[in-house]
C-alpha cells in the first residue's frame, strides 16, 4: 500500500567520510552498515518535497515545502537479497504538522524549523538554496549547470542515490518502509557554500563534520516517489 505520493525535486546531496563507529548507536536492529569503496558515509540533504498526497488526499497548505535531513547507510540481509536504505539522524521540515504526522506514524526524528529557498536558472547557470534556522540562520548553496545527465553505473552517485529502503531503530524493533523511484539524472556542480554548524544541529558527535571538507558534493533532479506502508522486524526476524 502507497502511504505517501509526492516529487522530490533539486536534491543538494554533500557528503562527508565518517568514522564508522559514531553511527552504531544509530543503527536499527537487522541491518549493518554500507560502505562504498571502503568508506563509511554521512549525508546531508537538501530538497523540495512537492505535490504531496498522504493516502492519496492533498493536504492543504502542506503540499510543498523544503526538507533538510542528515543521514547514513546501511543494507539489510532478507532471504539472501540485500535491502540497501537509510537511517535518518534528524529531518527537518517547516510545518509543525508534517513533524507531527512523520514523527506519529513513522517514528522518525523530525524537528520544525524556519525554513526557505532559492531555486533559480540565470545566464546558464542553476542556483540552489536550502537555509533553516535555530537561533541562527544554517544554509547549503550548490551553484551547477543547468543540463543534467544521465547517472553512471557504479558511481558515487549512483551508491547515495540508490538506496530505496527506509530503516528506523525503535527500541528492540525495526521499521521499515520502501521507497520507489526512477533512477535519477544529476547537475554538473560548479561552486558550493555551506553555512552549517553540526554541534547546534545534531549534537556533539557529528561535531567533526564542522572540520571537514565534504567528500563530494551532488545535486540530483529527482522525480515522482511513493513511500509504502511500514512494517517491522523485531529480534527473532518476525515481521509485523
Amino acid at each position: 500500500m502507497n502511504f505517501l505520493k509526492a516529487e522530490w525535486r533539486k536534491l543538494a546531496i554533500i557528503n562527508y567520510e565518517i568514522n564508522p563507529d559514531i553511527l552504531q548507536e544509530y543503527l536499527p536492529e537487522g541491518t549493518e552498515l554500507d560502505f562504498y569503496k571502503g568508506k563509511c558515509y554521512v549525508s546531508l540533504v537538501g530538497f523540495m518535497f512537492l505535490n504531496t498526497k498522504l493516502l492519496g488526499l492533498p493536504i492543504p497548505f502542506h503540499r510543498n515545502f523544503e526538507e533538510v535531513n542528515l543521514r547514513f547507510y546501511v543494507k539489510k540481509n532478507e532471504n539472501g537479497i540485500w535491502k540497501r536504505g537509510v537511517v535518518f539522524i534528524k529531518e527537518i521540515v517547516p510545518k509543525p504538522a508534517l513533524s507531527f504526522v512523520a514523527n506519529s506514524i513513522y517514528k522518525e526524528n523530525y524537528h520544525t524549523m524556519p525554513m526557505k529557498n532559492i531555486i533559480r536558472e540565470k545566464d546558464d547557470e542553476l542556483l540552489i538554496k536550502y537555509s533553516w534556522k535555530d537561533k541562527s540562520w544554517h544554509s547549503i548553496e550548490i551553484k551547477a549547470e543547468t543540463q543534467t545527465q544521465p547517472m553512471e553505473e557504479d558511481s558515487e552517485f549512483e551508491f547515495i542515490t540508490e538506496h530505496y529502503w527506509g530503516f528506523t531503530k525503535k527500541e528492540d524493533k525495526t521499521s521499515e518502509y520502501e521507497v520507489c523511484h526512477p533512477k535519477w539524472d544529476c547537475y554538473q556542480v560548479k561552486q558550493y557554500q555551506l553555512d552549517i554548524d553540526f554541534h547546534k544541529i545534531y549534537g556533539e558527535e557529528f561535531e567533526c563534520l564542522n572540520h571537514q571538507i565534504p567528500i563530494s558534493v551532488m545535486l540530483a533532479e529527482g522525480s515522482e516517489i511513493e513511500v509504502k506502508t511500514k512494517k517491522y522486524t523485531i529480534k527473532n526476524n518476525n515481521q509485523i
